[in-house]
């Protein structure tokens, strides 16, 4: 039963869904995750965060290869195996149009909130949450045959919001999270964060009066 509990170096966990299939891999120096997504009624895949050790990455990719790699946001820990997945792939890049320019791979797809992101016959949405970097998004799959999937980047971890460097960063990251991801969405939310562990949106609601006090 998937758990999500992966470790560098070791197998990825698989999240075998009514139409969606989401494999977990831990990557790299920063215990990266990256997420291959593959549509069961088409074949086709979407690697999300190509973050580091791409050899790893293509053997998790296999043989039918991948349509597009969405990258969360700019930091380097989340595109250091970028350029080599894309040139072993031919995948169309994809990133917020606010942190494109600071991801060295060209960025083909300029996502801005509320854009769709076809992984077959799913769709991902991309949300806009600022203040771990201007353009972080989280990608949400509204399952239609169960409870909603989302995949954090690193705006939203077990046990708090993401890193920021201002006091202002932290309060627009902290409302955005509030806002756009505990006010809108259900407790049995699967949240994939861009490090460690996953969790749910309901293990974590109770800890948003401490986050809020701590603050930056």
């Amino acid at each position: 039963m998937y758990n999500g509990r992966v470790t560098v170096g070791g197998p990825a966990d698989v999240h075998e869904l009514t139409g969606l299939v989401i494999s977990k891999l831990a990557v790299g120096p920063f215990d990266n995750n990256a997420y291959l997504l593959r549509c069961r009624v088409t074949g086709q895949q979407v690697l999300v965060d190509a973050a580091a050790e791409p050899a790893r990455l293509l053997e998790l990719i296999g043989p039918d290869g991948i349509t597009a790699v969405v990258t969360t946001h700019r930091h380097p820990d989340h595109w250091q195996g970028l350029a080599e997945v894309v040139a072993a792939t031919g995948a169309t890049t994809i990133a917020h149009e606010l942190d494109a320019p600071g991801i060295p791979v060209p960025t083909d797809v300029l996502l801005v909130d509320g854009d769709q992101i076809e992984v077959g016959a799913a769709r991902l949405e991309a949300i806009h949450l600022v203040g771990h970097t201007p353009g972080s998004v989280a990608l949400l799959y509204d399952d239609p045959e169960g409870a909603p999937h989302l995949i954090t980047g690193d705006c939203l971890f077990p046990g708090g919001v993401g890193k920021t460097n201002t006091p202002e960063e932290f309060d627009s990251l902290y409302t955005g999270v509030v806002e756009r991801v505990f006010d809108r969405l259900p407790d049995e939310t699967w949240v994939y964060p861009g490090h460690g562990w996953d969790t749910t949106v309901g293990e974590q609601r109770p800890n948003l009066a401490e986050w809020r006090e701590r603050g930056w």
